[in-house]
């Protein structure tokens, strides 16, 4: 049995106080000079490992500079060391062009368990803009940074953190020819991965529920292709249902209480709609044609699909209570995987064109069409909550034209800042989907 992938985590939030400041960072511009950001080492009291404190200090920095809306001052530049409670020489601050310095303490309560503590500072305002407390296990020191760096991005961004959340995805092992596909979890940036299934089944396209119990994914287990669940909790697997024909690419209603998926009746490929508590399935779209990719709008009254209705394939949005469906996409090319931002202003998809394949993002009604990156073979584009950045996976031509590496990619919706999520040797990742913020 699966231990529980999120762990239970105590966490007690407090805003001490922050003063309204100028300093703020431009997300949407794409070319948006960097805020200079001193972290110093963490002060400790106690009986505290080093290791934990300067691990908590770098997964900050890391998260921070991942963005590219960040510049971290190096170490070696810090002009003094100040301690929690003591008001900084904002000219000594000045002198080395830092915007923002953070403080941060931790110390152990009477449970056993790390307290941090820190302060954000507008260097230029000479002003404290943010103060919080956070407890936690041990155990979690790293989400606790984790959290801290979302903190600081909120402050100083006024978007929605995404440093606290997971990433499941499909990690492919093995020869070209006989690839071992496993459903596994990450943390965002890489960490702690951890297998939810074995080599024996055969899976594709894991999608978490809003409330992060439960993966809803597609298994060939005994050679039947058919759409599951994996409660996180229990490591419990369960057939969705029984249709009466092959299931694929589900997706949870933002409510949870839904799934949406593609059903093959007749030859014929088209989206129901699962109540879980009802156990009752809706047809959603109907003719002669392909239809898959669902993906709701975070509102819950909206799907975007892809259909070849049209000749060839293309996203439309069909709504749920009239039944209404309008094409979207006329660009050239084929379009697909359309998936709908979390904050409502996207639908990001994969755009096939020219024999190549790209990532972009538009408007759900289709226009200010923007492509944000293209490669030999892309796919899968998953939102991160705040609906900043978006991962992906790309697959790339060895020189032998044979061999064939699969990577994790991240970019922002300006489409800088693109960078791979480092996985292990031997490991290729593919059908990436970003989590919720833990809870």
């Amino acid at each position: 049995m699966l231990k529980k992938i999120i762990a239970f985590f105590a966490l007690v939030f407090c805003v001490f106080g922050s003063a309204l400041a100028e300093l703020k960072v431009d997300i949407v511009a794409g070319a948006a000079s960097p805020i200079s950001v001193a972290v110093q080492k963490f002060e400790t009291v106690g009986n505290i490992s080093t290791k934990d404190s300067d691990m908590m200090r770098t997964v900050v920095e890391n998260d921070l500079k991942s963005t590219g809306l960040f510049r971290m001052v190096s170490h070696q530049a810090l002009p003094e060391y100040v301690k929690m409670n003591e008001m900084p020489n904002f000219n000594l601050w000045n002198a080395i062009k830092a915007q923002v310095l953070v403080q941060a303490k931790v110390s152990v309560t009477d449970k056993g368990q790390y307290k941090l503590e820190f302060y954000v500072w507008d260097v230029d305002g000479k002003e404290q803009i943010e103060a919080q407390s956070l407890v936690a296990s041990k155990k979690s020191a790293r989400r606790l940074g984790h959290i801290m760096a979302d903190a600081i991005y909120e402050r100083l961004t006024g978007e929605v953190g995404y440093f606290d959340t997971q990433i499941v995805f499909i990690a492919e092992t093995g020869p070209i020819d006989a690839r071992v596909k496993r459903m596994a979890i990450m943390d965002q940036d890489g960490y702690g991965i951890r297998y939810l299934s074995d080599a024996n089944a055969f899976v594709m396209s894991p999608h978490f529920s809003p409330n992060m119990d439960t993966i809803v994914f597609l298994s060939y287990r005994d050679d039947d292709p058919m759409v599951w669940t994996l409660d996180l909790s229990s490591g419990e697997q369960r057939r969705l249902g029984r249709f009466g024909g092959m299931t694929f690419a589900p997706r949870f209603s933002p409510d949870g209480t839904r799934v949406a998926l593609s059903l093959v009746k007749d030859g014929i490929t088209h989206i129901y709609e699962y109540n879980i508590g009802t156990k009752e399935l809706r047809q959603l779209t109907f003719g002669n044609s392909i239809n898959t990719s669902p993906s709701y709008s975070p509102d819950g009254k909206k799907l975007a699909f892809n259909s070849d209705r049209s000749g060839r394939q293309q996203i439309h949005v069909l709504d749920l209570d009239s039944g209404a469906e309008e094409r979207i996409t006329y660009g050239a090319g084929r379009y697909a995987t359309p998936a709908w931002s979390p904050d409502g202003q996207f639908i990001a998809f994969t755009k096939i064109a020219d024999d190549t394949f790209y990532i972009g993002i538009m408007s759900p009604n289709g226009r200010n069409e923007k492509v944000l990156a293209g490669g030999w073979y892309m796919e899968a584009p998953s939102w991160a909550p705040g609906s900043r950045r978006l991962v992906y996976y790309e697959t790339e031509k060895a020189d032998d034209d044979i061999e064939r590496f699969s990577h994790i990619r991240s970019v922002d919706i300006t489409g800088q800042n693109l960078y791979d999520i480092e996985l292990p040797d031997g490991v290729n990742g593919v059908e990436p989907t970003w989590s919720p913020k833990l809870q």
